[in-house]
């Protein structure tokens, strides 16, 4: 069985890269991930890579039989009667997606509606999420609801040391408390004409100098935008926008701040400290993505507007989490009850690999 990987437009991580690691040396199987130049690194040694953007590309998606990816596929190909297409996608969405976005670049969801067409299996990481997923796709097809084969890591063993891993590497003292900054993108910024520079909204000078050396700061710029977002690392702030993949870096934080990304729904099954940095929550709602609930009332953690009150709740986390306790259980009931660490074993049960 050849079996084609594609995460993230040519990266190695995520939901695909959960599954290869635990299929990577049974027999029978032959494995090709699509990889973006700027990326091969992050691949492991003798791993088959084929240029996301060649002809080559084109070749092993139209002699696959089986595709895994968690985005659309945007290759131009000819899909086989022979080929199942599973989609594990990437998130719970709190944000609108597709149709159900209130804006996107003309044409885009055109271009994307043909890749929709050619799934045969679409991965639901909780119940909530299959009819939102279902509705903004228009896709008709079967969907397993499974939890996410990246999340397991998190329910293991192994969590703790890829975690010290993560700050030996950047040499974070064992005593201090990890900050991980992993806001969403803004399709208007991203998408906007002659591909600006995009600010980064939080001061990291002043994050370092008022929490001060107690406290590391790691910020991850969202794939979509990485590289457009300068960030000025200083003493105690990380770009670790670099690194393949963030399920690592949820193992190495204590606290996550984000805004209204999917990380939430990941980093919750951690049961650590959530910060919501919403500090452009009505302009996002109302014009950019809009939502699929009322984050306010729902939200794990505070959600504040400000870097002022920002830094007050990270200068008392203590208080926070006892004010939110009740309300993060709720949403790990809710969002979480199929992350158990057994995603990729329900998955690979369906497929019978």
């Amino acid at each position: 069985m050849r079996i084609v990987w594609n995460s993230f437009h040519g990266r190695f991580s995520d939901n695909p890269r959960a599954l290869w690691e635990r299929v990577a040396d049974r027999p029978g199987l032959e494995h090709v991930w699509l990889a973006d130049g700027d990326h091969l690194a992050a691949f492991p040694a003798g791993v088959t890579t084929v240029d996301i953007d060649s002809p080559a590309a084109t070749e092993a998606l139209e002699s696959a039989d089986l595709l895994i990816a968690n985005t659309h596929t945007e290759v131009e190909w000819t899909k086989s009667a022979s080929t199942t297409y599973v989609q594990t996608w990437h998130g719970t969405p709190l944000k609108r997606i597709h149709r159900d976005v209130l804006w996107a670049p003309e044409g885009r969801l055109d271009r994307l509606d043909h890749d929709v067409a050619k799934w045969d299996l679409l991965l639901s990481p909780n119940a909530v999420s299959t009819p939102r997923l279902r509705g903004a796709f228009g896709y008709t097809g079967e969907v397993l609801e499974s939890g996410y084969p990246r999340n397991d890591l998190l329910s293991s063993p192994r969590a703790r040391e890829v975690g010290a891993g993560i700050r030996a590497s950047l040499g974070i003292p064992a005593r201090a408390t990890v900050v991980l900054y992993a806001p969403t993108w803004r399709d208007d910024e991203a998408f906007a004409e002659g591909n600006p520079e995009l600010r980064l909204h939080l001061d990291v000078e002043r994050f370092a100098a008022t929490l001060g050396p107690d406290q590391v700061l790691l910020v991850r710029a969202h794939n979509m935008v990485t590289g457009r977002s300068p960030i000025a690392t200083t003493p105690g702030v990380h770009d670790v926008s670099y690194l393949p993949d963030v399920r690592d870096l949820y193992c190495a934080a204590d606290v996550l701040v984000t805004d209204y990304s999917s990380t939430m729904f990941d980093f919750a099954i951690t049961g650590r400290p959530i910060v919501h940095y919403a500090y452009d929550l009505e302009r996002f709602q109302s014009s950019v993505r809009g939502f699929y609930f009322d984050l306010l009332p729902e939200a794990p953690g505070p959600v504040v507007r400000t870097e002022d009150e920002l830094l007050a709740v990270l200068g008392d986390l203590d208080r926070v989490e006892k004010d939110v306790a009740e309300r993060y259980a709720a949403f790990r009931e809710r969002y979480t009850s199929l992350e158990d660490g057994r995603a990729t074993d329900r998955v690979l049960a369906r497929l019978g690999i």
